[in-house]
């Protein structure tokens, strides 16, 4: 029994045994179908993958389908408005016609204030001497600036397009419609960029001019029934300004109190653009019901010195509350430019104030604490009031592309041949305007895509 039990084992599994290289066949059959039911499972053959190539076309198609205005980081984390009558539920940042992405959810919004300034062959659409409504400070040209490389740069939008602006796009817009320019000089600045802009396809004519340096005109484009105005307002609420000559370096801002010289004008105005900041950075008493309440820059009167951020604050919150309150069942727009910075490297009064002659790269000019703080006041108030109804609020954002362009100040050229006197003599610089044409045009490109978005 014993020696028999392990000779029947062994005849039994040499019976069953199969030679190692058949077994092996066998093995990979069956495991065949195992692989296919995995590649089909984890692989639908019914969505195949687009070519490799035509990704990135896909990609540089999208931005020509936003049409509104740049909405920034603060805004994207909002809430869609809802739609305003009479507009087609269109709201600033949504893309044209209402588009959809294939999950079903809208596209983002154009954010036009990240991105660089790249070299433009393209010469501008005016210079120094074809328009006529540049104020004599801006025109670089005619004042004898040797370098006009400052003129071929372009700012180009890192996730979205912005396109050249067209001055028939524009005048299309703006037929039968008032369109206003208030605050400081910067608002006149870019009023007056705009005006050139359209001048190149049709003349404007002067027909109201007012106060002191003509702070207030306003033009007509007849053929188009347009209108363009500039209103000063260089802290937009009520102020009596400073006055050297008399002894009052300080101006006295009311922040309860409205500047009437635009505000009251508003019901007969289709869009306004608002543009202030640097004015507060001058010495100023502040007053709200009927009391002090802070000062800037004020040591001399004897009172406890406050930042001028808080009101700053405070005259754009309630200037934008205070229009939405009057206008508020009006279907306008009220665009707020961000503030624009300075480039002063040297002394104001003397050579070489803002001497650079290219824009700088993002990683070589971060944005200073003042210029950080005055764009985020302008870009919350504008989204505490996006939405509300139908009179539309939007943020022309621009603090950051202009932050980036030392090389467009009229510097000392803000005077005709200012070297005359010899290289050491005082020559007084602008390193706060820009030259026209120049990189404020592009304020108005943003402007363009705004209205018409």
């Amino acid at each position: 029994m014993g020696t028999n039990f392990p000779q029947s084992h062994h005849l039994q599994t040499t019976h069953l045994s199969l030679p190692r290289k058949q077994f092996l066949s066998y093995v990979l059959y069956a495991l065949l179908p195992l692989a296919l039911l995995h590649y089909l499972l984890f692989n639908p053959l019914a969505a195949p993958k687009p070519p490799l190539l035509a990704q990135p076309q896909a990609r540089e198609a999208a931005p020509s389908q936003h049409r509104h205005a740049p909405v920034n980081a603060l805004e994207e984390q909002l809430p869609p408005p809802p739609p305003a009558p009479g507009r087609g539920g269109e709201a600033l940042g949504e893309t044209q016609g209402g588009d959809v992405s294939a999950s079903g959810s809208a596209s983002p919004p154009c954010d036009y204030s990240d991105g660089e300034w790249v070299p433009d062959a393209r010469p501008p659409l005016y210079d120094g001497t074809s328009c006529g409504t540049i104020k004599d400070g801006q025109n670089c040209m005619a004042h004898g600036r040797p370098d006009t490389g400052y003129l071929h740069w372009r700012w180009r939008p890192r996730r979205c397009d912005l396109p050249a602006f067209s001055p028939e796009a524009f005048l299309r817009w703006l037929r039968n419609r008032h369109l206003a320019f208030v605050g400081d000089s910067m608002a006149r600045n870019q009023g007056e960029s705009l005006l050139c802009l359209l001048a190149s396809r049709s003349r404007p004519d002067l027909v109201y001019r007012d106060g002191q340096e003509n702070r207030f005109r306003r033009w007509v484009f007849r053929e188009h029934n347009a209108t363009v105005s500039i209103f000063w307002s260089p802290l937009l609420v009520r102020v009596a300004e400073k006055a050297e000559h008399a002894g009052v370096r300080h101006n006295n801002v009311f922040l309860d109190s409205f500047d009437e010289r635009w505000m009251s004008r508003l019901g007969g105005i289709d869009a306004a653009v608002l543009s202030v900041g640097h004015w507060f950075l001058i010495p100023g008493v502040y007053h709200d019901g009927g009391r002090v309440v802070g000062c800037h820059d004020c040591a001399d009167l004897n009172r406890t010195e406050t930042a001028f951020f808080g009101a700053f604050k405070e005259a754009v919150r309630r200037t934008l509350a205070e229009v939405a309150r009057r206008h508020g069942a009006d279907s306008k727009l009220v665009a707020v430019t961000t503030f624009s910075p300075a480039h002063f490297e040297g002394d104001w009064d003397k050579a070489g104030a803002c001497p650079r002659r290219h824009p700088y790269r993002e990683d070589e000019k971060g944005l200073g604490y003042t210029e950080k703080e005055m764009r985020r006041t302008v870009l919350e108030a504008v989204a505490a009031h996006a939405g509300a109804g139908p009179l539309r609020f939007a943020a022309l954002d621009v603090t950051r592309l202009a932050n980036l362009r030392p090389d467009g100040h009229p510097g000392p050229y803000m005077r005709s041949d200012p070297f005359a006197g010899g290289p050491d003599a005082r020559v007084q610089n602008d390193c706060v305007h820009w030259c026209m044409p120049g990189p404020i045009d592009t304020f108005n490109e943003i402007l363009l895509q705004t209205v018409t978005g």
